[in-house]
């Protein structure tokens, strides 16, 4: 079978570009911290310099308050590629990480500086590969984390590791099981791994000629990357067709949409099922369930993803191991035996399916999802720089992970129009009072700015992931709400049904105040 070479949208804009000098902006100004223990940088008596970009506000400390640790641990600083949900929570993590010396993130956003979570570092480019590594060299960066799938699928851990810079997350080559949905079904097909009956079109006619003869409801997919929106499950005939005409015909998702995959309509209960993997062994994360449809009752389009919560009781221990088994492990193995070697999270999208109550793939990511990566990390309690080091050196097998008992939950507020035309600009107040309201409750952002008076502004359609913990899903349900109530934010609306599935109580109604 082989790896795949791809062009997919979203990556073709990204040319990592290893011939062009590192570009900076104005010289940042530089302060005193105190003393740093990391090798990393200028020896274990040396001064800690924290670098504050212009753009940045406010200023933040480079070891963002990171965790004390026992002298003989590996010290290390932590780049953080990405600038949504997903990177604050990993910064979040990372914060509290003991090993961890100091955290960047680029580019960021408003919503990690201001937290301390990490330094951000809005300027640099992270398209270009050499800028980064540039970057790494100049502040001793000794593990870089990278968290949008178009990066990784254009080559930015190639790249790095090229340059001997640990980097957690797949080669080009392997992120095709996220970047080629035709990809990751041939190894599925290959290697027999569960998953729904498919064909793939470059044709129309052929594509609308297959659905009529397996009738609706039917699944059509963009084969590339795009965005989270390249899915349609069609409920008719029409909107089958609609679908296909989109992407083959009109070109809507571009050159991810040139070849479509028409799938079985499954019917059960979707999973998010996470793994990390050193391109030999695989460690399970904790479980996971998203809301992927905009609207209350799993209605509407589907989106990014409105709401998550962990663990999730449709994935029993049974469950979880026969997925390891059945799904996981081989295609370890199969993408290890195409000359792929996988290093990374595995994210399967998963459907247990109702008639047989087993697990099949729905499709995989190559990155932590969002917004399941935000309850999954206020979670997790074992130390994660050292976690995915060890991904990185393919050391795994010697890891296990600590998880705090009880619940998480997070619900995303999203921008009024979302997943469709949104406005942008809208003021949002009261972030603080939110993490206040109640106990173990963290605001995650994902689409913020700041407005020439400091004002947080909407800057995306996912905006905020109000995120909590509890003894149980209830609490972590109830204190989530919560905090989503507290936010004073007319121009976002949220579902309020979020953990449905596994709590069978009425739907929320709380109100955003205007």
């Amino acid at each position: 079978m082989g790896c795949a070479t791809l062009d997919l949208v979203g990556a073709a804009s990204l040319k990592l570009n290893t011939n062009t000098h590192f570009l900076r902006s104005p010289k940042p100004f530089l302060s005193f911290v105190g003393p740093i223990r990391s090798r990393n940088l200028n020896g274990p008596s040396s001064t800690l310099l924290t670098c504050h970009a212009h753009k940045s506000r406010p200023s933040v400390s480079l070891r963002a308050q990171c965790t004390a640790a026992a002298p003989e641990e590996e010290r290390v600083v932590v780049l953080v590629i990405g600038g949504g949900g997903r990177e604050h929570a990993l910064c979040y993590a990372l914060k509290r990480s003991p090993s961890c010396d100091a955290i960047f993130c680029a580019p960021g956003n408003p919503g990690i500086s201001n937290s301390g979570d990490a330094t951000c570092i809005s300027d640099l480019d992270i398209s270009d590969s050499s800028a980064v590594i540039s970057f790494c060299r100049k502040w001793g960066v000794g593990l870089v984390v990278v968290g949008p799938e178009a990066l990784l699928v254009a080559g930015l851990v190639n790249d790095l590791l090229k340059a001997g810079i640990h980097a957690f997350g797949p080669s080009s080559e392997a992120a095709a099981l996220e970047g080629s949905k035709n990809f990751m079904k041939s190894l599925c097909d290959k290697y027999g791994i569960p998953t729904a009956e498919y064909q793939t079109f470059t044709d129309p006619s052929a594509a609308k000629q297959y659905i009529q003869k397996q009738g609706v409801p039917i699944v059509v997919k963009a084969d590339g990357l795009a965005a989270g929106k390249g899915v349609i499950v069609a409920m008719t005939l029409d909107e089958a067709f609609e679908a296909v005409d989109s992407m083959l015909v009109k070109g809507s998702f571009g050159s991810a949409g040139c070849r479509v995959i028409v799938e079985e309509y499954l019917e059960g209960e979707e999973a998010s099922f996470f793994a990390l993997v050193d391109g030999e062994n695989a460690l399970p994360l904790e479980s996971a369930q998203d809301h992927k449809r905009v609207g209350d009752g799993d209605t509407g389009p589907n989106t990014g993803g409105m709401g998550a919560y962990s663990p999730a009781p449709i994935l029993t221990k049974e469950l979880q191991d026969l997925v390891m088994k059945s799904i996981i492990y081989p295609t370890v193995k199969g993408m290890s035996a195409e000359g792929c070697k996988f290093v990374g999270v595995l994210y399967a999208g998963l459907m247990i399916e109702k008639k047989s109550g087993l697990p099949k793939l729905i499709e995989y990511n190559v990155r932590f999802g969002d917004p399941e990566c935000q309850v999954l990390m206020v979670r997790l309690e074992s130390d994660l720089a050292q976690v995915l080091l060890a991904a990185c050196r393919g050391q795994l097998s010697e890891v296990s992970l600590n998880w705090s008992a009880g619940s998480a939950m997070v619900v995303v507020m999203a921008s009024k129009g979302y997943p469709g035309p949104y406005e942008k600009g809208s003021v949002i107040r009261n972030l603080d009072e939110a993490e206040n309201v109640a106990p173990s409750v963290k605001v995650f952002h994902a689409g913020t700015a700041l407005d020439p008076d400091g004002n947080f502004i909407a800057a995306g359609g996912r905006v905020l992931g109000v995120t909590a913990k509890g003894r149980d899903l209830k609490e972590a349900c109830d204190r989530a709400y919560q905090g989503v109530e507290e936010i004073n934010w007319p121009g976002g609306f949220y579902r309020r049904d979020i953990g449905w599935r596994a709590l069978p109580l009425p739907q929320k109604q709380f109100v955003t105040r205007g």
